[in-house]
């Protein structure tokens, strides 16, 4: 077998995301049933490091006046630092927890930004970010997948969404960094990626 072959490569990327899902699993999904077992989660509370909640806000080109969501938002950082650092004009996260909805909540008023974004209870599948100019994500590979038909068609052409880890199958990224053994992608939705990934 060469190594070096497209399809190797894919293989080996592939591999590599399937043994971070299960490392994030075997991380967190034992405490966290153990803890907090009334709450259905399709993918474990993993909180994404600083350095990597840059680096999605940098390659997603967040700016002024971005209307930004994060899927799965967890303790609320990545909706806070757009606002804060990148100057979204307003973000909203959407969990499912009600501990980390709490927690973001008061992340946000500890940071001074509670006047712009908000944090809503509730399956991210059901969520409304129709207005979106930018959305963040850190799921596993199953849930980016199914959640790639709502993305294409709720999002207008020229919205941005970056994924920690984790890609879209087979709708390629337009770019992706690597950040030690981390990698973020980035897509931009247009008129193409509607009418071939949109549909399941």
């Amino acid at each position: 077998m060469r190594l070096n072959s497209p399809g190797s490569r894919f293989g080996v990327r592939r591999g590599a995301q399937i043994l971070a899902a299960l490392f994030l699993v075997l991380l967190v999904g034992i405490p966290v049933a153990a803890q907090e077992s009334e709450v259905h989660r399709d993918v474990p509370y993993v909180p994404t490091p600083p350095e990597v909640v840059e680096a999605m806000l940098k390659l997603g080109n967040a700016r002024g006046g971005d209307i930004h969501y994060d899927l799965g938002c967890g303790d609320g950082r990545i909706v806070i630092t757009a606002v804060q650092k990148f100057g979204a004009a307003r973000g909203t996260g959407y969990d499912i927890d009600p501990q980390r909805i709490k927690e973001a909540n008061e992340n946000a008023k500890q940071a001074g930004v509670d006047d712009k974004v908000k944090f809503i209870l509730g399956d991210l599948f059901e969520a409304d970010f129709h207005d979106a100019s930018i959305v963040t994500l850190y799921l596993l590979p199953d849930v980016n997948l199914r959640l790639r038909p709502k993305l294409l068609k709720d999002l207008k052409v020229g919205a941005r969404i970056v994924s920690h880890q984790f890609d879209m199958g087979g709708w390629e990224p337009d770019k992706r960094v690597q950040i030690d053994w981390r990698t973020v992608y980035m897509w931009t939705v247009t008129e193409k990626a509607k009418a071939q990934f949109a549909e399941k």
